[in-house]
C-alpha cells in the first residue's frame, strides 16, 4: 500500500483548513470516548447502535438487539463516519484527510468543504448498504468520506506531488494521479478478490464516496475557488 504523509501543493485560498483539523479532532475526541479503549465491552454495541447496519438501515422495523440506545437508523448515515474501530483504522483514515483535504478545503471553501465531506460520506454509507442489503454487519469509520476527498484530489491536482512510503520506510515522490490511481485500483481489487479479513473492510463504502467525490467535484467545478 502506498502511504502519502505530505503533498507539495501549496494552499492557495484559505489560511488553514481549519474545517479540516476540526474533523479531525472530533474523530479522535470521539474515539476516545466510545472506542475499545474507552468501553471495551460496549464497542460493539456502540458500532451496531451508531453505525450503517444495511439490513436494519434498508428495512425498517428490523433491530439488532443490543445493550445501549440506537439512534435512527437514518442518523446512522452520519454518525458512522465519526466511530473508528481501533487505533490503526483512526489513524490511517486521519492521515490521508490531513495530507489531502487541506487543499479540496481550499477550493470548496470552509462551509462548502464541510457539506461536501458530509454528502461523501453519506453516499458512500448509502453505497454499501445497496450493495450489502443483507449484512447485519455495522460499518464505521471515516473512510467513505475520507475517499470522496481522494476523488476530488484525483480531479484537481492529478499532478501533484506526494511524498509517499511503500513497505519500506524509505519516502519518494511520486505524482498525485498514480497515487490515487494505485489506491482506487486496490479498492477494485479487494472487492473482486476478497482475501483473509477482506470482509472487515467496506469496499464499497470506498468505492461510492470516491465517486460521489469525483461526481460532485465535477458539478460544481466551475464554482470552485481554486481552478485546477
Amino acid at each position: 500500500m502506498l502511504i502519502p504523509f505530505k503533498d507539495s501543493n501549496p494552499l492557495q485560498v484559505i489560511r488553514f483548513q481549519i474545517v479540516t483539523a476540526s474533523f479531525i479532532v472530533i474523530n479522535v475526541v470521539v474515539f476516545l470516548f466510545t472506542g475499545p479503549l474507552a468501553l471495551p465491552e460496549f464497542s460493539s454495541a456502540v458500532a451496531t447502535a451508531w453505525g450503517v447496519v444495511p439490513v436494519e438501515l434498508l428495512h425498517p422495523g428490523m433491530v439488532i438487539p443490543i445493550s445501549i440506545e440506537p439512534v435512527p437508523e437514518p442518523v446512522t448515515l452520519l454518525t458512522y463516519m465519526f466511530l473508528h474501530g481501533g487505533w490503526l483504522h483512526l489513524i490511517f483514515n486521519m492521515v490521508f484527510l490531513w495530507v489531502f483535504a487541506d487543499n479540496i478545503e481550499d477550493a470548496f471553501g470552509h462551509g462548502g468543504f464541510a457539506l461536501f465531506y458530509i454528502l461523501c460520506g453519506i453516499a458512500a454509507g448509502l453505497t454499501h448498504a445497496v450493495m450489502e442489503p443483507g449484512s447485519q454487519v455495522p460499518v464505521i469509520g471515516a473512510s467513505g468520506a475520507v475517499s470522496g476527498v481522494l476523488g476530488a484530489y484525483l480531479l484537481l491536482f492529478p499532478k501533484a506531488r506526494l511524498w509517499v512510503i511503500f513497505y519500506l520506510p524509505i519516502p519518494f515522490r511520486i505524482p498525485a494521479v498514480i497515487v490515487l490511481g494505485f489506491w482506487f485500483a486496490t479498492q477494485l481489487l479487494g472487492l473482486f478478490t476478497p482475501g483473509e479479513g477482506d470482509q472487515m473492510i467496506a469496499w464499497w463504502a470506498h468505492i461510492g464516496g470516491f465517486i460521489t467525490g469525483l461526481i460532485l467535484t465535477l458539478l460544481l467545478r466551475s464554482r470552485l475557488l481554486v481552478k485546477a
